[in-house]
């Protein structure tokens, strides 16, 4: 009996403390009517005991179907849970599916454009390399022809707004048109070329320059390359009404002095306003011009006053003139 206590005892603790205390309590009802009736019937007391037992039935009974009720209310929920588990799964199933179709078909897109693209430059690079090589080829001509044609005594500055063939433009339309005056407005690295064009001719350069840092680099660049032809004035930005509209542009009072321009120089990169520069320029120094004038401008007339483009030059730059007829009047007049 030791032996069946020793080995009993421990399981009926560790049973008893897995039960809630419900569960003790109708184990405890159970256990109680139990007894009463062994007592009653012991005693002979048989109607008691029949009652006990009734009523041990019904407490029976009624556990049983209490317990069915919660056995079956958390199957309903145990079964609610796995129909939401099935939603959600089904759920990132799908996006899962449409989030690797998109990948997938954007990678093919992508796969796509890429082939296109390796395809397209297979067949340009042997035309590309070509075309490069080209137009090297003709940067460093005109480079040559503009060390052929002027022999520099310093350095020659450097600029990126101009490559060698626009300043072989400038440099030719001066040496072929010799004129006794030309004005440029912006200063930079063109002023140095036009100003030995102007000295290999003869004839005298004036630089108009709105930013003052600027002119004073332009006017040491002059000192040190001994162009005594050149003269660079610094007109600051001021408000100048043209056709019914205000721009802004050089300071007109330093163009005092400058009539009969054979050559006026109109850069758009250095000009005050770089919209429209040719505009006030031809409205202010237009009238100004010599009968055989011409106006050597980098982009498309919107207003030529008369001008028409008489030719293309090398580079950037295209040369407006007046026609014949119009010479000849002036010269009647």
């Amino acid at each position: 009996m030791d032996f069946l206590r020793r080995k009993l005892r421990p399981r009926a603790r560790r049973y008893a403390a897995s039960l809630s205390r419900r569960q003790l309590a109708g184990i405890a009802v159970v256990l109680a009517g139990s007894a009463g009736v062994a007592v009653a019937a012991v005693f002979g007391q048989g109607a008691v005991a029949m009652c006990l037992l009734a009523l041990l039935l019904a407490t029976v009974l009624a556990g049983v179907i209490h317990l069915s009720r919660r056995i079956a209310g958390g199957n309903r929920a145990t079964q609610a849970a796995v129909r939401d588990l099935r939603l959600v799964v089904e759920q990132l199933q799908r996006r899962v599916i449409a989030s690797v179709e998109k990948e997938r078909l954007a990678a093919g897109d992508r796969h796509l454009e890429l082939t296109e693209l390796l395809a397209r430059t297979e067949r340009l690079t042997g035309r590309g390399a070509e075309l490069l090589l080209r137009e090297q080829s003709r940067e460093i001509e005109a480079l040559v022809q503009l060390f052929q044609w002027v022999t520099p005594r310093a350095p020659m500055p450097a600029g990126a707004s101009l490559t060698p063939t626009d300043l072989l433009g400038l440099v030719h339309v001066a040496r072929g048109r010799a004129p006794g005056l030309t004005v440029a407005l912006g200063s930079g690295p063109s002023t140095i070329w036009l100003g030995y064009a102007a000295e290999l001719r003869g004839g005298r350069l004036v630089v108009v320059e709105h930013d003052k840092a600027r002119a004073g680099r332009t006017a040491t660049l002059i000192v040190e390359h001994g162009l005594a032809a050149v003269e660079v004035r610094h007109a600051p930005v001021a408000e100048l009404g043209v056709e019914g509209r205000t721009v802004d542009w050089y300071d007109v009072d330093a163009l005092d002095g400058l009539h009969e321009v054979d050559l006026l120089v109109v850069d758009a990169t250095l000009a005050p306003a770089r919209s429209d520069a040719l505009t006030p320029a031809l409205h202010v120094l237009g009238r100004r011009l010599a009968v055989r004038g011409a106006v050597v401008v980098d982009e498309d007339p919107r207003h030529a006053y008369g001008l028409t483009v008489q030719r293309p030059l090398p580079g950037r730059w295209m040369s407006l003139e007046y026609p014949q007829s119009t010479i000849a009047v002036k010269q009647r007049a």
